[in-house]
């Protein structure tokens, strides 16, 4: 079981290893045979060589950093007090009807006066068979991580980490700078796409590089393009992509508009912060949870 688990962990940096190979070819072919070799080697146009180096480097710094700050940001986990002691964990299982042990769950979480608001559908206590916790809300047990995850989002193969609480501003950040940078490229490269096929391009030998780095631009930028509204709308509203899929339930005389404080801006500020000059950098402002 130890064995498979290490081969999983592996093979879930392949996609990771992936996406970098891809930033280190474009970065070649950008770089190397359009400024240097195209632009500047063969046409001699050094001025706009250097302007499409400026822009280029800054669109791809932000992508970087916010990309590596997914993938690498610590998963935040379900708080010790949320967790059964021995005690409870054995008067808990000893019970045999489903009742008992619901009525047991709250029994608990009132004593421990945890701020839980929301159920399962059956009306009973959000409960982790695997991690022996009470599950706080917007918190969901990941299958890949093998733990509970504070407000999770969903587990993306291609940060291979989780989005949740600790890291979605990085993910959307991500998801927008990667949109810029693609445009970026796809913008500064069409005269050339277009040279090429018109048979004007200078550069013979990088030729298939800028074609090949158009097409992975445009392509990229219009998938991260539709995650990247489809998350800016989950942010405004205050959902999580499982909760878009499965509405919570909350308990009863609980107001039943989610988790939204009414207002998108409000929405907002729960992710990115209260002070606007931070919203699109990568420091951590969102509010905390539990």
């Amino acid at each position: 079981m130890g064995a498979l688990q290490n081969c999983m962990r592996v093979v879930g940096w392949i996609p990771v290893i992936f996406i970098s190979a891809v930033i280190a070819w474009s970065y070649y072919a950008y770089v190397v045979e359009l400024c240097i070799f195209t632009l500047a080697k063969a046409d001699q146009r050094y001025a706009q060589m250097v302007f499409y180096l400026l822009f280029y480097h800054v669109f791809l710094a932000m992508f970087c950093w916010s990309y590596w700050q997914t993938v690498f940001t610590p998963l935040r986990v379900i708080p010790e007090r949320f967790f059964l002691s021995s005690s409870e964990l054995h008067r808990f299982e000893s019970e045999d009807r489903t009742e008992n042990q619901v009525e047991i769950l709250r029994e608990i979480c009132r004593e421990k006066r945890l701020p839980v608001f929301t159920r399962t559908y059956g009306g009973g206590m959000r409960f982790c068979n695997s991690c022996k916790a009470i599950k706080p809300d917007r918190c969901h047990h990941c299958s890949v991580c093998n733990k509970c995850i504070l407000k999770m989002d969903h587990h993306c193969p291609w940060v291979n980490n989780c989005v949740g609480y600790a890291n979605y501003k990085f993910f959307v950040l991500f998801l927008l700078y990667a949109v810029f940078y693609c445009m970026y490229v796809a913008l500064t490269v069409l005269p050339f796409f277009i040279q090429f096929w018109s048979g004007g391009l200078s550069n013979e030998s990088g030729r298939f590089h800028i074609l090949f780095l158009f097409f992975a631009a445009v392509m990229f930028g219009i998938s991260t393009s539709v995650l990247c509204c489809m998350h800016t709308h989950l942010s405004l509203t205050n959902r999580s992509t499982l909760e878009s899929f499965r509405a919570p339930v909350f308990r009863p005389m609980v107001q039943t508009g989610g988790f939204s404080h009414g207002s998108f801006g409000d929405n907002f500020k729960e992710v990115f912060g209260d002070k606007k000059l931070y919203w699109l950098f990568l420091c951590s402002q969102a509010k905390v949870m539990v």
